[in-house]
């Protein structure tokens, strides 16, 4: 495409390419199991020490805040999880789990979900289509080596997608991504109109912890918001979710989250979501194999986009 072209220049047919390449298509949100009200998917994602090294900083200071994640927050999440009995998924780049191969494992031994999450952190919108599809081959080999476990679903690094990723998702045999965000709830992901058979967790910036506490040390990024605030809103996003049976999905991150003052707001979601009883606290990969099951039920000509 001519790079002079403005989009106000575009003509119908290529806005509405661009539109459809990557679109939602039928929502899946099934009855819960057990008769659950609302469903509940934590994540966290073990970035460590990727996210320097993916933009070539290699000096200890910045390393050292990734070594945190592992050495110090994950043993604590992973406590935190088992005392109150929850399951979560684990999305880990390749290069963390060879840097903390232990780590890696105890998330699996723990009955947690390992899932995949890039090579490096790397940004796949700036990489070649060939170069991403290797990357990803080679996180879900390296994963599946480390841990014994094969990932069936992968969040893309900051949640960039590609033109080329739902084509390498699809490629590589995984069955659920969770980076988009087009829905409160699972939705399956439609390739130009056509559905995929791929289903999206949804993610969202509100319900993930790094806008509200991330800080740029020359920069002007700062976390403004207190710890509890953010658990006040997360509740709400609960509460909201269960009155419409819905599912409560949560990104954080070890090195994030993982500090003591952050970690009440991990520990006190946990008290107050498990005082109800009509919760399943599900990992993404049991969230989507449910949700599946309304794809096999129905036709494919029948599961387009709703409005379409």
């Amino acid at each position: 495409m001519n790079a002079t072209i403005e989009p106000w220049q575009w003509d119908e047919a290529t806005w509405r390419g661009h539109v459809n390449r990557v679109r939602a298509g039928r929502r899946l949100a099934p009855p819960w199991p057990g008769g659950a009200t609302v469903a509940v998917a934590l994540s966290f994602d073990s970035d460590h020490e990727t996210i320097p090294l993916r933009e070539k900083e290699t000096r200890p200071g910045k390393l050292s805040q990734g070594e945190y994640g592992s050495r110090v927050a994950a043993p604590r999440i992973l406590a935190a999880l088992e005392k109150h009995g929850v399951p979560a998924t684990f999305f880990m780049p390749a290069v963390s789990a060879l840097l903390h191969p232990e780590e890696a494992r105890d998330y699996v031994a723990a009955g947690h979900e390992i899932a995949a999450h890039g090579w490096i952190h790397e940004r796949n919108m700036l990489l070649s289509p060939e170069d991403e599809r290797t990357l990803a081959v080679r996180a879900l080999d390296t994963l599946e080596e480390v841990t014994g476990v094969r990932p069936v679903g992968v969040r893309t690094p900051s949640w960039d997608f590609s033109d080329s990723t739902l084509a390498i998702i699809r490629e590589t045999g995984l069955v659920y991504d969770s980076s988009l965000m087009a829905d409160d709830e699972c939705y399956e992901l439609l390739a130009d109109g056509e559905p995929t058979g791929i289903v999206e967790l949804p993610v969202e910036w509100i319900r993930d912890d790094a806008p509200y506490f991330m800080m740029e040390r020359y920069g002007s990024l700062r976390p403004y918001t207190p710890p509890r605030e953010v658990l006040r809103l997360w509740c709400d996003e609960f509460d909201a979710a269960r009155v419409e049976g819905g599912l409560f999905q949560l990104t954080m991150h070890p090195h994030i989250i993982g500090h003591r003052s952050r970690m009440v707001v991990l520990t006190e979601l946990l008290s107050y979501i498990g005082g109800f009883g009509d919760v399943w606290f599900a990992t993404h990969a049991q969230i989507v194999e449910h949700v599946r099951t309304a794809l096999t039920a129905q036709p494919d000509t029948e599961r387009q986009e709703p409005g379409a």
